[in-house]
């Protein structure tokens, strides 16, 4: 079974994510959460006390961007991108996030994020992190 690329689709889909980690570099996820589908799912793989998945962009942001993680956080939290990757509906970027917890610790992480795209909308991220420094600075979902 032949597979046929759309160049423009693959090419579209990275200048998507190029667009919203320009904003989250500057602390603005307001593009992040304009782009997610109503289906969206943020999928922590592994055994920690942050894995699994949270599912719907209502929970996605109010549970875990807005529940989980941003009362944690003291201020700004900045997300460089320094590698985006595209191809066919998977766009994988390497980022290096900045911020501090409310207990005044640093939470500067790395990630690789594989975003899959779907009609120019995000459905799903697979995110992964230094687990050990989450598991260090910050308390544990209780809501998940």
């Amino acid at each position: 079974m032949n597979t046929v690329r759309c160049v423009g689709d693959v090419e579209q889909n990275k200048l998507l994510l190029r667009h919203i980690f320009e904003a989250w570099a500057r602390a603005d996820i307001g593009p992040l959460i304009a782009a997610m589908s109503d289906e969206f799912c943020w999928v922590f793989p592994g055994e920690w006390s942050w894995s699994g998945t949270w599912a719907g962009k209502d929970r996605v942001v109010d549970g875990l961007l807005r529940g989980a993680l941003g009362p944690q956080l003291d201020g700004p939290f900045e997300n460089h991108a320094d590698l985006i990757l595209a191809d066919e509906d998977r766009v994988v970027v390497q980022t290096r996030g900045r911020g501090r917890t409310k207990r005044g610790e640093s939470y500067n992480n790395t990630y690789c994020m594989i975003f899959r795209v779907r009609d120019g909308q995000l459905t799903e991220v697979v995110e992964h992190c230094d687990t050990a420094l989450v598991e260090r600075v910050l308390d544990p979902p209780t809501n998940h």
